[in-house]
């Protein structure tokens, strides 16, 4: 099959209609676009309707044969996508080099030279002998050197216009080269852009589609990946979205989804239905594989994908999904609510040993999500976050990670941090937009390291902290917003805000090794290790440190019945468990600090 039809000319070349490639692309694209309507109608009319009205065993058999078939148009509007984007960016390549073409042909007819219809370029006579003084004779050049214009001792003949006519007939044979191995490639793609014959679109199709994307996102990069302003501001990212056509948006996310989806200053609405695309690409991906690694980010990205279809129509707050990847330990950031046009806007970092596991998608979104609930019960609309958008740190057991973790991680994930929020400042409609960060466990480093960014965190009004180690600060003046506007939980029973100094550490656990009393400072002395600092910094719980530090629960105790427990570490977000923690931070969140309970500093 060739794109383009049989053995290219450059004559073949001259008149391929790439205008007729682009309609073909737009009637593509019109197909996808229709798929992708009817899968919205599904997922916001037939199935809410469905769950509304009806009840019982064959509701639930209709919805999931409702979800199937969504999903199916979901795939032919990527497919489509696909290949609208693989013939407009075939016609791209093929005009380029018809404008080769076009030029040197411009140049024979103002010179009077004859173009053959195998790209030799014959040329009239011109100059004068060196002898005889009369006229040099003609030629022929083609688009290969050409021994007729070197005498015997490989000097270029002296006849003015072999050069010229040698120029041209290089020129075209280049394009009609070129456009031969740009009609081979985009001919192998579209070969691969066919579906398997039936009505169901299993997992392996899927993984088709993400070797199609692949291979369309390599052919198409001159077409449209050097757009894409990686570099830039989010309010630049921002307004370069709103600059594209329509078309020029569709193409990108149907070619880019996993760089438009996790492009900081595009809108949420935009991310969501990119990141959506590319969740069943990174399924398609990683089914299959048999290590580790992609089973456990395989389980969780189904289970992500579970909520974002149980989620619509059960009462819930809305899940968009802003982030997702299966880079290092995994990307997922997910938002209950639209953080474009909620006036209130959280975001929660997570900690220790988070990673794009099954754990996270049913423990850390679940704590936005109650966030999100608390915080809209106090009246303006508010959005709640979980970013993981970084490599936490990972051990085996969760108590030992503090004790070897640095702050590499937390440095990386600030950076990152702080320009998702500046993309949040970016596209929220609101004109005065509440914002807070909050990070628990590491993830407060994180947040910490984001306040050092240069003019610190993007947008953001409050901060708070719970479960930290430290963050990396002795001052709540430090983070950039006014102590007034900082604020700390720590649990009684929480050892993980209790972790000694890295010099006290090593003082404690060389004496715990030699036995002694040590080891009672270690693990159980620990409640007061004799001053104010923790394993980041100062103690944020602490007086000296500056923050307001608003009332939890205790949590359980570290040694009880059941042996020895980091439970109190893992409370604050559970309304079940420590539903106080939960209404001061909706409280915080919400931009009514001033109603918090408020606990004593350490």
């Amino acid at each position: 099959m060739s794109a383009l039809g049989s053995t290219l000319t450059w004559t073949k070349l001259r008149e391929v209609r790439c205008a007729e490639l682009e309609e073909a692309a737009d009637g593509w694209g019109r197909a996808g676009n229709r798929a992708d309507a009817a899968r919205d109608r599904i997922d916001t009319q037939l199935v809410d309707d469905l769950r509304r009205t009806q009840r019982g065993e064959a509701a639930r058999a209709a919805v999931r044969r409702l979800r199937r078939l969504s999903k199916n148009f979901q795939y032919i509007h990527t497919e489509c996508g696909l290949l609208r984007t693989t013939l407009n960016s075939l016609a791209h390549e093929v005009k380029a080099q018809q404008r080769v073409l076009q030029g040197a042909l411009d140049d024979a007819a103002a010179l009077k030279f004859t173009v053959h219809p195998d790209g030799s370029v014959t040329y009239p006579a011109a100059g004068e002998g060196l002898v005889d003084g009369k006229p040099l004779a003609g030629g022929r050049a083609s688009g290969v050197p050409n021994p007729d214009l070197a005498g015997p001792s490989g000097l270029i003949a002296p006849n003015p216009n072999a050069a010229k006519a040698q120029d041209i007939a290089d020129r075209v044979a280049r394009a009609v080269r070129t456009a031969a191995d740009v009609d081979w490639r985009y001919a192998k793609i579209l070969r691969a852009l066919r579906a398997e014959d039936g009505l169901d679109v299993p997992a392996a199709t899927w993984t088709d589609a993400a070797g199609d994307a692949a291979a369309v996102r390599q052919a198409a990069s001159g077409y449209l990946k050097q757009g894409i302003p990686h570099d830039a501001s989010p309010a630049e990212r921002k307004a370069w979205w709103e600059g594209l056509t329509d078309e020029q948006r569709e193409e990108y996310l149907a070619v880019y989804p996993d760089q438009i989806g996790n492009l900081d200053g595009i809108p949420a609405l935009v991310r969501d239905a990119a990141n959506r695309d590319n969740l069943q690409l990174l399924m398609g991906k990683l089914e299959g594989r048999g290590d580790e690694d992609s089973v456990t980010k395989l389980a969780a990205l189904r289970e992500i994908d579970r909520q974002l279809q149980a989620v619509r129509g059960s009462g819930e707050p809305p899940m968009y999904l802003l982030g997702i990847g299966d880079q290092g330990n995994g990307r997922a950031i997910v938002s209950y609510g639209n953080p474009d046009t909620s006036r209130n806007v959280a975001a929660y970092v997570p900690g220790l040993n988070t990673s794009l596991d099954s754990e996270f998608a049913r423990g850390d979104l679940g704590r936005a999500r109650d966030l999100a609930i608390a915080s809209n019960r106090q009246g303006e609309p508010t959005a709640a976050i979980t970013w993981l958008g970084y490599d936490a740190p990972q051990s085996p057991d969760g108590l030992g990670s503090l004790a070897v973790a640095g702050s590499a991680r937390a440095e990386g994930g600030g950076r990152a941090f702080s320009g998702f929020m500046g993309g949040l400042e970016a596209t929220n409609e609101n004109a005065d937009p509440h914002m807070t960060a909050i990070g628990h466990s590491y993830g407060s480093r994180t947040v910490g390291a984001a306040t050092q960014q240069d003019g610190g965190i993007p947008g953001v009004d409050d901060i708070v902290f719970v479960g930290s180690p430290g963050v990396g600060v002795d001052s709540a003046d430090e983070l950039g917003v006014g102590r007034e506007h900082v604020f700390v939980g720590a649990a009684s029973n929480d050892i993980v805000t209790k972790l000694p100094a890295k010099e006290q550490f090593a003082i404690g656990t060389a004496e715990m090794l030699f036995g002694g009393p040590a080891a009672a400072y270690v693990f159980g002395g620990l409640a007061d290790p004799g001053g104010d600092d923790v394993w980041f910094g100062r103690d944020p719980a602490s007086e000296s440190f500056g923050a307001r530090r608003f009332e939890v629960g205790d949590g359980p105790p570290l040694v009880g019945a059941g042996g020895l427990s980091i439970d109190a570490h893992s409370g604050y977000f559970d309304p079940a468990v420590d539903m106080t923690s939960v209404e001061n931070m909706a409280l915080i969140a919400t931009g009514r600090s001033h109603k918090i309970k408020t606990e004593d500093p350490r």
